[in-house]
Formats: structure tokens, sequence, C-alpha cells
């Protein structure tokens, strides 16, 4: 991917550049909002936009509102930053970004979260063949998902839910996403449907890290499917 990246600390920026040519991506750092947006208007396109939320002329805030507004929604947008305050990471996802990463950064859950928006910007043709996620297998022919080669009983829409969550692991998903995916609605937050759908399925299918994932929540934010690294066996 040709990906730019929103960073002024040279460390940081030595440090996303080194980690996404070691996956054979290319990166363009800008230490300044206004360079980007400079560059951006220009006609130089990316596949990806890494943004930092604090940088020395404008913030990272903007330069995703002057995307979304000149751009549309084309490019996804990863918000990189040192913030942890659920307000602030909520404001971003509301002005137009598709995730974020807090800082500091890890580069393997920065390359796994790429890999997430490659897969989904270039689904696989045929969306009924089966596929595995570490010890899961979901087949979307038969409606079924497998642990340990074991079938697990699911409800029709708790599947639908899965299979979501399955194809896009590590990304994102607010809790709007989810309902118009799955019940081709809004579901108003009052509802504990979704939760309930959620809550399911994290019990059957035993989403914990000793299988490799995790499914994390907030409710302002949203879910994500995360891969865990796989935890070595007692001796």
């Amino acid at each position: 991917m040709n990906i730019a990246s929103l960073e002024d600390d040279p460390a940081q920026a030595q440090l996303i550049l080194s980690s996404l040519a070691d996956a054979g991506h290319t990166c363009t750092v800008y230490p300044k909002g206004q360079e980007m947006i400079a560059a951006l208007a220009k006609g130089h396109d990316y596949d990806l936009i890494l943004l930092d939320w604090e940088v020395p002329d404008i913030t990272g805030l903007d330069v995703v509102r002057w995307i979304r507004a000149q751009e549309g929604y084309r490019i996804p947008v990863i918000f990189l930053t040192s913030r942890t305050q659920e307000d602030d990471l909520v404001q971003g996802l509301h002005a137009g970004a598709d995730d974020y990463m807090t800082k500091p950064l890890r580069k393997a859950e920065l390359l796994a979260r790429i890999d997430a928006i490659q897969r989904r910007l270039n689904p696989a043709p045929d969306t009924d063949s089966a596929f595995s996620c570490g010890p899961y297998t979901i087949m979307p022919s038969s409606g079924s998902i497998q642990l340990h080669d074991q079938d697990i009983a699911l409800a029709p829409k708790e599947f639908e839910l899965a299979l979501l969550l399955f194809r896009n692991p590590g990304r994102l998903f607010s809790r709007d996403v989810l309902s118009t995916s799955v019940w081709n609605r809004e579901i108003v937050p009052t509802s504990r449907t979704l939760d309930t759908h959620l809550s399911n399925i994290r019990r059957k299918l035993q989403l914990r890290p000793e299988n490799g994932v995790r499914l994390s929540s907030s409710y302002a934010l949203g879910y994500r499917l995360e891969l865990v690294s796989e935890q070595p066996a007692s001796a």
C-alpha cells in the first residue's frame, strides 16, 4: 500500500517508516498537517492515511475533517495518538476516522490493522468459501462455525455477527454499523438486542485469548475482534 503519515516526532516517524517498509509498504511522512493537506490538494493519492492528533500547526482532527470534506470516504484513515480519553477517541471517529491506535506504537498491531483494511478494500472474490481464523473454521455457505473441529450452535443473527467480525479482524465496528449490517436498521441505544447477541457469540465461540482472539468492546466506541498472540504452553 502507498501510505501517508502525519507525524512530527522524528523517532516515531522513523519507526513508522521502518515498520511499513519491512511489510512491503511505501510511506511518505509529513511533519505538519498543512503540508499533508497541500499534497492531497495537488493530487497526491494514497491508499491509507495515518494521523497523529497533535502536530505543530493544525490538529489531526482538522486534517481528517478536510479529507472527508474533499475526498469523501474513499481513503481509510487511522489515528495514531497518545490520547486515551474516550471522549477524544469518539470525537475522532465521528470526524471521519476509520480506526485508532494509542501510542506507544506497536508494530505487529499496526500491521494487523493495515492488513484488515486491505482485506476490506480487496475482498476475496468467493465469499462463500470456508476460511480459518486461528482455531476457528468459518463456513459461510452452511452458516456454521467450528472451534477445534467442533461445531458451535449459533442462531442465524449470531452467525451473521460472527461472520462479519471474523472477516474483519482488527476492524473497529460502531454499534450503528453492526446493527445496519446484520439487521438492516439502526437499533436504538436502549435496546439490548445487539449486546445480547454479542454476549452470546463471545460465550458460545469462547472468544478468549487462549483461543487466539478477544472481542473488545466500548459502549461509546464500538466492538473489535482482536487477534492475540498464542500463549506459551505450560511446562
